[in-house]
């Protein structure tokens, strides 16, 4: 511990991105990365942003880039907020918008970086248990708040909350902010982005790492009522003027453009989450109904880290969480149909 630190880091405790190994033919499903490349029209864009205008700052606006986001949903480019990557705005809006009285609320189970952030920003905050089946039961959080997030579908579990639930929770939570953080909401769910118009305490978080394959470019996005979008835009003028680079702009309004890609490449993924769920099944395990581009299983006879252990033996890697409640529980992303056949064989060798 360095005595020039700050108070502040000293009480932190970072989040841990999941592994990236440099290691040769490895089948890597631990960081629900898309399988499929993206739009060759995304390719395509980029190359053509190289030039000699790298010179030049980029639009501290992102104008075009909001804009065709506007233009896909049916909204303003006024309710549009782009970033360096959804961790970037979610760390926006934990500062511009969760920081109150009252503590925010999130689920016990649920994306790690939360309560780092409200470490990081001296929020406190308070974990809502899920069900016993890993559902979130909106009706846990009608209760005092500074306000609530949750992803949808959740993480790790793939659970989804249903557009009529969280309409009910923001009929019922009117005096703070709703976020709803739908990183995965592209591989089974309906986005509450059709919401923002009618409450305007509803904040619609968004990634382009996902469904549209673009994680190497650090794109993300949130939506909502102008005066929220102008507290992240405060917020991100008094951090970074210039968050998003020239070549990620023009890579992330192509993405949005190809819509057949995107829609191919979904389907993809749901077609193998489907199959892999059932080969799960048929191999013992307990596979959490999922509507992301992962699955969420336990193996009643086998413990988990030594099934994440083994299978790394094996050349693929899954992701562990040693955390109460499912320390028995493995993450895998779904990859391409050879990914899973490998990742498949060589569970049945090892439960062998």
């Amino acid at each position: 511990m360095s005595r020039y630190w700050s108070k502040v880091v000293e009480q932190l405790s970072p989040y841990v991105p999941g592994e990236q190994p440099k290691l040769d033919n490895l089948v890597k499903l631990n960081t629900n990365e898309n399988p499929y490349g993206p739009s060759p029209k995304v390719i395509a864009a980029i190359q053509a942003e190289l030039g000699d205008n790298l010179r030049l700052y980029p639009d501290p606006s992102s104008t075009q880039l909001r804009q065709t986001v506007a233009d896909y949903y049916g909204i303003q480019a006024e309710q549009v907020f782009v970033g360096n990557g959804s961790d970037e705005v979610l760390a926006h809006l934990f500062n511009a918008l969760l920081k109150h009285d009252k503590p925010i609320l999130f689920p016990d189970i649920t994306y790690s970086f939360y309560p780092v952030y409200a470490a990081l920003y001296g929020i406190d905050c308070q974990c809502v248990p899920l069900a016993e089946d890993f559902s979130l039961q909106v009706k846990d959080y009608v209760q005092p708040n500074g306000g609530i997030i949750f992803p949808n579908p959740n993480a790790p579990t793939g659970q989804l909350v249903s557009l009529a639930d969280i309409e009910w929770l923001l009929q019922n939570n009117t005096d703070s902010v709703v976020v709803i953080d739908e990183a995965y909401i592209d591989f089974g769910g309906e986005s509450a982005v059709t919401l923002i118009d009618s409450y305007p305490n509803l904040l619609v978080t968004q990634t382009l790492s996902k469904s549209r394959s673009l994680a190497g470019l650090r794109v993300g996005l949130a939506m909502g009522h102008v005066d929220l979008i102008e507290a992240l835009i405060r917020v991100k003028d008094s951090f970074n003027s210039y968050p998003m680079d020239s070549l990620a702009s023009a890579g992330a309004v192509a993405a949005f453009e190809d819509k057949t890609w995107f829609e191919s490449t979904c389907n993809k993924v749901i077609t193998s989450r489907q199959k892999l769920t059932e080969a799960l099944t048929q191999l013992g395990f307990d596979v959490q109904p999922s509507a992301a581009n992962f699955v969420f299983a336990c193996h009643p006879q086998r413990d988990a880290a030594e099934l994440a252990a083994a299978l790394r033996d094996k050349g693929v890697i899954v992701r562990h969480f040693r955390l109460d409640r499912i320390e028995q529980y493995l993450r895998i992303t779904i990859g391409t149909p050879e990914q899973n056949g490998v990742l498949l064989d060589a569970l049945k060798s090892i439960l062998a």
